[in-house]
């Protein structure tokens, strides 16, 4: 494995966990990096950084952004945001590793891309949950806040400092692991 297998691999490890915080600000984020010529996807996957999905993901990103301002509504997001975060997870991570056998690349997608952004968009989904029941939903704008927050950075380190991003993920993960943990803890 090269070094440029690797540098790929945190790339879309990176953005498949902003993808569990917002489904499509990576997506976009890559979709306008791509479409200026500065990111290089699996040919099966250039589509993304055309114009048309580059307006498809603009719009996309305005209407899950507003969305998710609205207490209660989030909630509902939520219950397809996990599933299709896990989705995107694996297509954003597909799509940047070029270069490596195709089994190699669709284990990686789907363990790692789909994993990581499950895991997130799960946890952040839960503590959507617990903010909703003991603040009467209150605090969710707060939450869409930092989790739009969250998606921003990490899809942009992805893009410019992989392996920073990388870094970042393992923490946010760890993190995310002991919040759910401690809300579970709650619940009982």
């Amino acid at each position: 494995m090269t070094p440029e297998n690797i540098i790929s691999i945190f790339l879309g490890i990176g953005l498949a966990a902003a993808v569990g915080f917002r489904v499509f600000i990576p997506l976009f984020i890559m979709s306008i990096v791509t479409y200026f010529g500065h990111l290089h996807l699996v040919s099966s996957f250039a589509w993304i950084g055309s114009f048309n999905a580059l307006l498809l993901f603009a719009i996309a990103t305005i209407i899950e952004l507003l969305a998710y301002f609205v207490p209660f509504i989030d909630n509902v997001l939520d219950t397809i945001a996990v599933p299709l975060a896990a989705i995107a997870g694996t297509i954003v991570m597909a799509a940047v590793l070029v270069d490596l056998p195709e089994v190699m690349t669709w284990s990686l997608a789907i363990i790692a891309g789909g994993g990581t952004a499950a895991a997130i968009s799960g946890t952040t989904a839960t503590t959507r949950v617990a903010s909703s029941t003991t603040t009467l939903g209150i605090a969710n704008p707060l939450i869409a806040t930092a989790e739009i927050g969250s998606s921003l950075i990490i899809s942009l380190l992805a893009i410019v400092v992989p392996v920073i991003s990388m870094i970042v993920v393992v923490v946010i993960l760890y993190l995310l692991y002991r919040l759910a943990k401690k809300i579970l803890k709650n619940k009982k």
